[in-house]
């Protein structure tokens, strides 16, 4: 735990308030996106693991 040798002003603690409140909205929003977008990035795996897999098939079957 760090000691200060003076308190900070109610100045200071707004603006470390405010920084804090951003950056936690901040990460709110890019979990939500993420989160948002995980089904249509699921889907385009499975297709390209599909094509990949049939794609191998069909070299080595020839």
């Amino acid at each position: 735990m760090a000691v200060w040798s003076y308190p900070p002003t109610p100045k200071q603690l707004a603006v470390t308030a405010c920084c804090f409140v951003t950056g936690v909205a901040l990460l709110a929003v890019g979990a939500h996106l993420s989160l948002a977008n995980v089904g249509p990035q699921q889907d385009r795996v499975k297709a390209r693991r599909n094509f990949v897999k049939d794609r191998l098939r069909k070299l080595l079957d020839d």
